[in-house]
């Protein structure tokens, strides 16, 4: 694993190409990606965002930025509330490998094996242009956790090998692509080496900033004698959040003799109508963006995200910036913003509710746990994020000696010649 030093950065910095999966949703792929763009609009770096939405075709220029944006069809099909996939989203790599030309790219980065991942990367590949990878989501993961209905019903041995089956099935399929990048980015230590077991290829942080301004304490709008305590959680409300740990958090509560609680979910999901039936001290509300999420995680006294798989956990950044010690799981990237005691709890399971407590039950750690939380956040910018994957760029091989000059594209005799 590769951590590169930050670097001063130009309007003659390289000229990025990048075809992100997820821009416009609400997820961590999205988030990231929509900071990666402003990043390069503040510095007024050569940047070309190719991505999918819901409008008619798009093509804008800012400056120095690029922007296409080109619609999913109606074979396109749901993959969560808001997240969709369209098998023929290839329809667009005309005017995309067009678009390409004009621009010049140094590097095309894909942000993972969606119909956006496999256009930019069948384009890397024709133009000889080098690729770049970030990993963001564990699919892995989520097709082993969303198959339980498949496995339940065998003894727990079988189970739990068609689990790691199935794990690792997935895990071959989804790295197809990341093999044949020249350089591969990841948001934790443990997936950094994972992919670099798997592909044979370099792979470097690309951790997740956070805005300190929005995300702050002094938006929280409650008085320090409120009665109750929130305990809050932001995120897809989905079985690979485990959200239903939720319910056992509050019921081994009550049990523990704690109920001056409630919850203030913020989120959509498949599980939703069933976390509403089965936790009456929850407050939903929905999908929130800006002031209105910032006032949300203002509010909440500790975060409790019970989450395996995901791989860094920016709502898990946005709570501590908002002063809100947090509990996680020892499982993927949380964890390695959480300090065990300081900033919050890293917590398996059936030890979630009592971490919850123990901070609940002590004011004084509950309030410095806020400040450290909050120290901690300050010490995350975006700037720098991507100011390493810059970085990690360098070096490209000089454009005189690839085998094919740049931008034209490779014909059939070259391609029968080797």
């Amino acid at each position: 694993m590769n951590a590169p030093a930050a670097t001063a950065l130009t309007s003659s910095a390289i000229r990025v190409a990048f075809f992100p999966d997820s821009f416009h949703e609400v997820n961590g792929v999205a988030h990231t990606s929509r900071h990666f763009v402003d990043f390069a609009r503040r510095r007024n770096l050569p940047f070309l965002c190719v991505r999918a939405g819901n409008r008619p075709k798009a093509v804008e220029n800012e400056g120095a930025l690029t922007t296409v944006e080109l619609p999913r069809g109606p074979l396109s099909f749901p993959l969560d509330k808001d997240l969709r996939l369209d098998p023929a989203w290839l329809r667009h790599l005309p005017v995309v490998a067009r678009t390409l030309r004009a621009f010049a790219p140094e590097i095309i980065h894909i942000t993972g094996p969606s119909e956006i991942g496999v256009v930019g990367a069948l384009l890397a590949a024709y133009f000889r242009i080098p690729l770049a990878a970030s990993w963001h989501t564990n699919l892995h993961e989520y097709a082993a956790t969303r198959s339980h209905w498949l496995i339940e019903n065998l003894p727990p041995r079988q189970a739990a090998l068609a689990r790691r089956h199935i794990e690792q099935v997935a895990l071959n399929i989804s790295t197809i692509l990341y093999k044949r990048a020249r350089v591969l980015f990841a948001p934790n230590p443990d997936l950094c080496q994972l992919l670099e077991r798997e592909t044979g290829n370099p792979c470097h942080l690309m951790q997740r900033g956070v805005d300190t301004q929005l995300f702050s304490p002094a938006r929280r709008e409650r008085s320090s004698g409120h009665s109750d305590f929130v305990l809050g959680f932001v995120g897809r409300l989905s079985v690979e959040k485990n959200v239903a740990l939720l319910v056992r958090i509050q019921r081994e509560l009550e049990a523990h003799g704690i109920t001056n609680f409630r919850f203030r979910i913020v989120g959509q999901g498949a599980h939703e109508a069933w976390l509403r039936e089965h936790l009456p001290r929850a407050e939903f509300t929905g999908v929130l963006r800006r002031e209105a999420l910032a006032r949300a995680y203002a509010g909440m006294d500790v975060f409790v995200f019970p989450s395996h798989t995901d791989t860094f956990g920016n709502v898990v950044l946005e709570a501590m910036a908002s002063g809100v010690p947090a509990v996680v799981t020892p499982d993927g990237g949380p964890r390695s913003l959480v300090q065990e005691g300081r900033t919050g709890c890293i917590a398996r399971d059936e030890e979630f509710a009592a971490a919850t407590a123990r901070i609940l039950e002590q004011p004084g750690l509950l309030q410095s746990m806020r400040h450290a939380a909050r120290a901690y956040a300050r010490t995350a910018s975006w700037d720098s994020v991507f100011e390493k994957v810059y970085a990690a760029y360098e070096p490209l091989p000089d454009p005189a000696a690839r085998t094919v000059p740049a931008w034209r594209p490779v014909t059939r005799e070259e391609t029968s010649h080797g």
